[in-house]
């Protein structure tokens, strides 16, 4: 391709809060984005611990009437989406607010995708396919793995054929991004490994794609070396403010790194899985991950060479293809340390489920931009070396 025949485009929140105590700014956020009626958009775990009713409390104390919304569940579907839509229209809201991880803002996104351009959410799957802004959104991050808060991606799955759609759409990304380390310490060792190794496969499938850019890359490397030094930190001890704000920032690294050079194989075959299983993401990624850079090597092995040096590694005096390999070993080891399952099989995916799985996950948006091409066999290979 010559010079000048590719333009890279570059999204990223207008505004983004970060660091300790930054959610005690979401008033004065509330305020200059001029709305009057926000709906708050979380799950039922996060509602019931009280965190929506201090959310709630903030907004109506800078003079906007909130109400909470509680649906979004893991995998959020087109129905939550539409029950969400409900309670934005029956209380006349004009602003947003999401609270909680991915969930939680793709739920959100999808309810301000269709309040102004109308229709169903399975109407907009696909890139750029709405033709009117959302009404002002604010995302109020408390994981540090999806950076769903920050991104113009929003996941939904389609209830009918149980195949996570991808909405890629520029104006799905929020107004102002809001990752408060203080909002992430009650995260249980679980969710953190899952989310952290999340944002790990965010960062290196940014990296070896084929969209790849110098802004991606410096984003991409930067968030790999956060995650490996700080995510079995953030596991053992969720209190620790400094590793939690390091993987705060290392998820939204990750997420500048994919929102802009997309993703690849693990993505594509990751939502599948949680399609058809209802599986944690996170979780899925990380099982995949390994596997899928494994086949991805032979497309660039130089790249795979930055990511070990960027985990930690010594490459010192070896060729580029064992210090390929140290990369996928240090994946395989930051997993396990963290506890990741180490395989799909006792997550109760099943063989006959896989060649409907790879045909999916090859149609999928975030597979277009994969290093390397597979074909169908291969797909189904990976799926059955994840086992």
């Amino acid at each position: 391709m010559a010079l000048g025949e590719q333009v890279y485009g570059f999204f990223i929140p207008t505004v983004t809060l970060m660091g300790v105590g930054s959610s005690n700014q979401l008033g004065e956020q509330v305020k200059v984005l001029g709305g009057t009626r926000a709906l708050i958009v979380t799950d039922k775990g996060l509602a019931s611990l009280g965190v929506a009713d201090q959310i709630k409390v903030s907004v109506e104390e800078a003079g906007v009437k909130a109400f909470v919304f509680d649906g979004a569940e893991p995998n959020p579907t087109d129905v939550n989406v539409h029950d969400g839509l409900k309670v934005f229209n029956d209380n006349k809201c004009d602003m947003i607010i999401s609270l909680g991880g991915g969930s939680s803002h793709d739920c959100a996104k999808g309810v301000g995708i269709v309040a102004t351009n109308g229709g169903h959410i399975r109407d907009y799957e696909g890139v750029d396919k709405s033709s009117k802004p959302m009404p002002p959104f604010i995302a109020i991050n408390t994981t540090a793995g999806t950076a769903s808060e920050m991104t113009r991606f929003c996941i939904i799955t389609n209830t009918s054929n149980h195949v996570k759609m991808a909405i890629v759409d520029w104006r799905v990304t929020p107004n102002v991004a809001i990752d408060d380390p203080v909002l992430m310490t009650g995260m249980p060792p679980a969710l953190t490994a899952a989310t952290g190794m999340d944002a790990l496969t965010h960062a290196i499938e940014a990296y070896v794609s084929t969209i790849a850019t110098p802004v991606t890359d410096a984003c991409a490397l930067m968030a790999i070396k956060l995650i490996s030094e700080n995510l079995r930190g953030a596991v053992a001890n969720g209190q620790n403010l400094e590793v939690r704000d390091k993987m705060a920032y290392a998820q939204y690294l990750a997420g500048m790194a994919f929102n802009n050079a997309s993703l690849g194989y693990v993505h594509g075959m990751a939502h599948q899985l949680g399609g058809f299983y209802n599986l944690p993401h996170g979780v899925c990624n990380a099982i995949l991950l390994p596997v899928v850079e494994e086949f991805n090597m032979l497309a660039n092995l130089k790249r795979f060479v930055d990511i070990a040096v960027a985990m930690g590694e010594n490459v010192e005096g070896l060729s580029d293809r064992e210090a390929a390999d140290k990369a996928i070993a240090a994946i395989k080891k930051l997993s396990v340390d963290v506890g990741i399952p180490t395989g799909l099989k006792g997550l109760g995916v099943k063989e006959k489920d896989m060649e409907t799985m790879a045909q999916n996950a090859m149609k999928d948006a975030c597979s277009a931009t994969n290093p390397r091409t597979a074909t169908l066999e291969e797909v189904i290979n990976m799926f059955k070396a994840a086992m």
